[in-house]
């Protein structure tokens, strides 16, 4: 019988969590950019892991209007305050943190959850 892989709970954050760090060793100054999954074709990017000496707020704002999406600052209890972008912004958050930021930057490329479509 095969197993239904679309039914598999998943946690994106699993990977920046390790025991009682929050992070791997030697991506303490990493920033993560992944993609989530929503409804269909919709999909949320978020941010994880920009240094406190950013304003966040001021980066969503400069991010929403360079390229034109909807986005949030959430503050998630284990992992600090996320950045949420519509849509896939993975490459363009990607080049615009790198113009901005020194931190060595992680792209996810795999996409988590499930959606209701049929691939």
């Amino acid at each position: 019988m095969s197993a239904i892989q679309n039914l598999n709970s998943f946690d994106p954050f699993a990977d920046a969590s390790k025991g009682n760090d929050w992070l791997p060793s030697g991506t303490e100054d990493s920033i993560h950019i992944r993609i989530q999954q929503r409804n269909g074709r919709k999909t949320l990017t978020t941010v994880q892991g920009i240094s406190d000496e950013y304003d966040k707020k001021k980066l969503v704002k400069a991010f929403k209007k360079k390229f034109a999406c909807n986005g949030t600052v959430v503050d998630h209890p284990e992992y600090g305050e996320v950045i949420q972008l519509q849509g896939d912004q993975r490459k363009n958050a990607c080049q615009f943190l790198v113009e901005v930021s020194k931190a060595s930057i992680l792209m996810h490329f795999e996409h988590i959850g499930g959606g209701g479509g049929v691939d």
